[in-house]
């Protein structure tokens, strides 16, 4: 049963950021266009963080294909950790974008320019009716790949309204300063939603203990076996924040005979079950074995 849930999750994560992809792309193209001929600076910020989506987008649906592909000699654990790089490579796009722009509206607070209020509703309209739809699609997901990109289109969304609301208020009233602060907004929540989700990534990069897991209710309930002396060597890190991997190795007590060695073998695992590991790994050791990277400091 698990395993036709996983294919069929992993079908539709491909389709939706194929779709959110094509979606954004075609928008941004529109958008830069837009931008220039509106003269509306929070629009082309729009249309530099719609690029880095694009990209992020672009990759992520390359790297969910390639993340389908099951291991080799070379990615022994598959492809899965791949969406963790596009999500690095997306935030670095999205930070050069935002300062590019956060520079672009501070000269246009200097020397104010009039935008076309119009224009600026009209796209507004279209761009929370795309991303939108895009956004939803890709809500479900549970990758941080797919987390990631739905977070930007949702921030995109927001920015719509932030522009909607800009050209409905520049139509009635000409205060050309709008538009470069509410740029230099967006640029900003962009900037620190970005930084946020570039410490999870490398959270988990860096092979820390994921967030929702404690390992040492893991240990403590591994060592409440009957059987179970002490473990050692316990390791437990993320591939790409929903598949998880856990190594240990544990020492039985003085036993009589094999099925002894079997039933704590299994009562651990019945504990590993209970977690969402995609791998896991039980070195069982003897009371008489002694292992060569034991750590002493570790129970």
């Amino acid at each position: 049963m698990a395993h036709s849930h996983e294919h069929h999750h992993h079908h539709s994560s491909g389709s939706n950021l194929k779709l959110a992809f094509f979606m954004n792309l075609a928008f941004t193209i529109l958008e830069i266009f837009g931008g220039i001929w509106i003269n509306s600076v929070a629009i082309l910020s729009d249309a530099i963080h719609d690029l880095g989506d694009s990209v992020s987008l672009g990759i992520a649906w390359y790297l969910d294909k390639k993340s389908k592909k099951s291991a080799n000699h070379q990615f022994s654990f598959g492809y899965t950790r791949f969406s963790l790089l596009g999500a690095l490579i997306n935030a670095v796009i999205l930070i050069t974008g935002s300062f590019f722009v956060i520079s672009e509206a501070i000269k246009r607070l200097i020397n104010p320019e009039v935008s076309d209020a119009k224009g600026m509703i009209l796209f507004a309209l279209i761009g929370v009716a795309v991303n939108g739809y895009a956004a939803w699609k890709v809500s479900s997901g549970t990758t941080q790949n797919e987390k990631v990109v739905s977070w930007h289109l949702l921030e995109d969304v927001l920015g719509w309204v932030a522009v909607l609301i800009a050209g409905i208020i520049l139509y009635f009233k000409n205060i050309p300063w709008i538009d470069p602060v509410l740029s230099l907004a967006i640029s900003m929540f962009i900037l620190w939603n970005v930084f946020r989700n570039l410490k999870d990534t490398i959270y988990i990069f860096l092979q820390a203990v994921p967030a929702e897991l404690s390992l040492e209710e893991i240990k403590k309930k591994i060592c409440e076996i009957p059987q179970v002396e002490s473990i050692h060597h316990t390791h437990l890190w993320s591939l790409e924040g929903a598949h998880h991997v856990f190594t240990t190795h544990v020492k039985i007590k003085k036993v009589e005979q094999l099925e002894e060695v079997i039933a704590a073998k299994n009562a651990i695992k019945e504990v590993l079950k209970s977690y969402p590991f995609s791998h896991y790994t039980v070195e069982v050791e003897l009371q008489e074995e002694n292992c060569e990277l034991t750590e002493p400091h570790q129970h």
